[in-house]
């Protein structure tokens, strides 16, 4: 219940306090007049209610006359002619604070207005309280995007403040963007397509149309460092150096940004250090050398992929350059400087020919170059002594060593005609003016002759161009049959020597081979004509034969056989070889057998001269011994005779006569003698004469 509706009730029950009370002074009146006065008191109180308003200070009385309506804001009584209206309702006020606003329509008119706080709204009598809102509060990063409904109009509102938005307005708050002094973002005008960038360190509030990106973080570039950047609108490209702080703009791209960002280092290059860059658009080469820092052009790369350093040449190295622009080949080399080093960075279009740094050749007694111009094909032999570095056009075909022939060694040399020439150690066989030592000339070359080798001589690949002409054996082996149908298999030496080595050259190439083919077609022949027995018995024989019978062949060939010896045979056959052991066996066993008996009679023999000799040593002993123990008995006695002689002669004073001290001396020897036995296990025994000994017997005395 309201406090209007309160009041009328209060003013009802007066009234029916009153009615009551004439109740009590009528009561004798009739029960019409009871009927009468009880619906007078209703009607009372009904047009009461309806008339009299009580209005507190936060309401207000809307009264909807017959023709319009009307209101009357608290507090107070309202009284109303209860004829003169419709309806009437009390509504309560709008309490508005200071971040509150209400927006309220004219339902007369249509239109549409803010009511902002602080303060009590008291709405007209036509108007609907459509919402009530708070305020946008806007702090100092805060900002409110504002659009007119009406009009499509789009404004911004910027903190700090309260904002009261109109009645067709449409707010939308929003985070403005701050950044600090290495942040930045790309606004987007909608309206015009103008794309921008702001940098910080500020607080950004956008503009009506503007739409922001995500803030970035500008790219921090050292000293030596640098960006590549394309400019997406224009197409240009260009490099960004360090020491800077790049901000970019919209229209702008990284290049290689997937790669640490795009951020690349520059080269750091140091005295000795180089790159070549080259440019993609014009296909220019340029070379920076240390010491500096180098950044690229926007379309320059490395031709090599990284850094170069210098060849750094000492006295007795070189390079060969090829100039790919020009053909043109250089020759750097450590000691064209005089400083004992010298450091080469190659040109735009240089590159290293054979492989890099090349020793130069020292040129002394011992070495000399074979070197081929490439321009005329020529070849020439540098001996001069000299650090040989090869000219542009040059190549070194060969290092050639001084060729040293000893006493015992011969060479042969083909020259440039095919000529042979012979060269020996030794100088007997040397020609008049040549040397024991020497170098191939341009077009010599050595001769090698390929000989056989192997005791059977079945393979022909030992190569000989060092002739040694000192007398050597040589072993063969080869199979023969005697006469009695036996197969042998001969193993023997020769001992030769080369003695004439242009015949040997003219005559053969397998020296080695033809002797023992020659050998052993003798050998064949000359076995066959005896039997097992007899070449048992002569072996020895035949092989000087073989070797005396034919002389003019090993002469041809320019060699001299000294000796040529079986050394063992063996049959082919097993069983035939198994009898021919037994037999070498037992004259084996017979020789070995004689041997031994005449070893025991030389042992026996041997034997009684080392008992003749030492008997005889005995008897020498003997009498050596016999000499010895005279001679010591004579120092012994000697020794007695002085003793005796000084113990008389020391008591002749002392007792004058000479059996008194003689008996004396007895007296001692005797006591030495004693103190001598008594020192062992031996027993003394003493007889009557010995010892001046009596017996004398007491009796006891009796009382």
């Amino acid at each position: 219940m309201t406090g209007v509706s309160f009041i009328a009730a209060a003013f009802v029950a007066v009234c029916a306090a009153s009615a009551a009370a004439f109740f009590q002074l009528v009561s004798k009146f009739i029960p019409v007049a009871v009927f009468l006065v009880s619906a007078f008191v209703l009607a009372l109180a009904s047009v009461g209610q309806r008339a009299v308003h009580f209005l507190s200070e936060d309401e207000q009385l809307l009264v909807e006359g017959w023709l319009e309506r009307t209101a009357h804001n608290g507090p107070g009584v309202k009284f109303v002619n209860p004829m003169t209206f419709r309806s009437a309702r009390i509504r309560k006020a709008i309490t508005l604070s200071a971040t509150s606003y209400a927006k309220v329509s004219d339902t007369k008119d249509g239109s549409e207005r803010i009511v902002e706080g602080p303060k009590l709204l008291f709405l007209g009598p036509y108007d609907e309280l459509m919402s009530k809102s708070n305020a946008v509060s806007l702090s100092n990063t805060e900002y409110a995007v504002v659009i007119n409904k009406l009009t499509g109009e789009r404004s911004i509102v910027k903190g700090p403040r309260i904002f009261f938005p109109g009645p067709h307005d449409d707010a939308m708050k929003g985070e403005a963007v701050s950044m600090n002094s290495t942040e930045y973002i790309y606004v987007e005008d909608k309206l015009t397509g103008e794309r921008k960038t702001v940098r910080g360190p500020c607080v950004w509030f956008p503009e009506p149309f503007d739409s922001v990106g995500r803030k970035l973080t500008a790219i921090t570039l050292q000293e030596d460092e640098y960006l590549r950047l394309r400019d997406a609108a224009s197409g240009k490209r260009w490099v960004q150096k360090g020491k800077a702080l790049v901000f970019l703009e919209p229209t702008w791209e990284v290049e290689n940004s997937k790669k640490n960002g795009g951020v690349a280092k520059a080269w750091s290059l140091k005295a000795y250090e180089y790159v070549r860059l080259i440019d993609s658009v014009t296909g220019k080469i340029t070379v920076h050398r240390g010491e500096k820092v180098v950044f690229p052009g926007p379309d320059e790369t490395l031709v090599d992929g990284e850094i170069l350093q210098a060849l750094d040449l000492k006295v007795h190295e070189y390079v060969k350059l090829l100039d790919q622009a020009t053909g043109v080949v250089r020759v750097e080399s450590g000691s064209s400087t005089g400083t004992g080093s010298n450091q080469v960075f190659l040109g735009p279009h240089e590159k290293i020919l054979d492989g890099g740094k090349q020793k130069a050749i020292e040129v002394d007694e011992n070495h000399a170059v074979l070197v081929r111009d490439k321009a005329t094909g020529q070849l020439r032999l540098v001996k001069e002594k000299q650090l040989f570095v090869p000219g542009p056009d040059e190549k070194i075909e060969e290092v050639r060593q001084l060729i040293r022939l000893a006493d015992h060694e011969a060479m042969i040399v083909r020259g440039k005609d095919g000529d042979f020439q012979y060269f020996y150690g030794s100088e007997e066989k040397r020609q008049k003016g040549q040397s024991r030592s020497f170098f191939l000339e341009p077009y010599d070359e050595i001769v090698k002759l390929c000989w056989s080798k192997g005791r059977r001589r079945e393979s022909r690949n030992l190569f000989i161009e060092r002739f040694d002409c000192r007398p050597q054996f040589m072993s063969f082996e080869f199979n023969c049959r005697t006469s009695d149908n036996v197969e042998l298999i001969l193993e023997g030496t020769f001992f030769w020597e080369v003695v004439d080595l242009p015949a040997m050259v003219k005559s053969t190439g397998d020296t080695s081979g033809d002797l023992c083919n020659h050998a052993r077609s003798q050998f064949i022949r000359h076995v066959a004509r005896v039997t097992l027995k007899q070449f048992m018995e002569e072996s020895h024989l035949i092989a000087k034969k073989v070797w005396e019978e034919d002389t003019e062949f090993y002469k041809s060939r320019g060699v001299k056989i000294h000796s040529l010896e079986v050394t063992r045979y063996q049959c082919a056959d097993q069983s035939t070889s198994e009898i021919l052991e037994q037999i070498i066996q037992e004259t084996t066993n017979r020789m070995n057998r004689l041997s031994q008996a005449e070893s025991e009679n030389e042992v026996g023999l041997f034997r009684t001269q080392g008992q003749i000799q030492q008997e005889q040593m005995n008897g020498d002993l003997l009498k050596i011994q016999h000499e010895h123990t005279t001679d010591e008995a004579k120092v012994t006695g000697c020794a007695e005779a002085a003793r005796i002689a000084a113990f008389m002669d020391g008591l002749k004073d002392v007792v004058p006569k000479n059996e008194d001290r003689v008996a004396m001396w007895q007296v001692l020897r005797k006591t030495e003698a004693l103190s001598v036995v008594s020192q062992g296990n031996a027993s003394l025994y003493f007889t009557p004469n010995d010892v001046d000994l009596s017996i004398e017997s007491r009796g006891k005395n009796t009382a």
